[in-house]
């Protein structure tokens, strides 16, 4: 499994937001967003506080994309 943020990314820009315009309005830092550019990990805290600056669901921001199945 793998996460992607591009919804976050697409939100973004149909709000005609940049990155540093989040960092700021959610008071993440510059480390973050360059994690989250990256699909990494990141605390649940950092994305409650993007999903409350955002005024958006965990939903909104994120996806769980599933790499193929394995057999049994």
């Amino acid at each position: 499994m793998a996460i992607s943020y591009k919804k976050l990314w697409k939100l973004l820009i149909d709000r005609d937001m940049k990155k540093k315009d989040l960092q700021r309005l959610a008071g993440i830092s510059s480390a973050s967003i360059t994690k989250l550019g990256k699909n990494k990990n990141v605390s649940t805290e950092m994305l409650q506080k993007i999903c409350i600056a955002l005024e958006c669901d965990i939903c909104d921001i994120m996806e769980i994309k599933i790499e193929g199945k394995k057999r049994n």
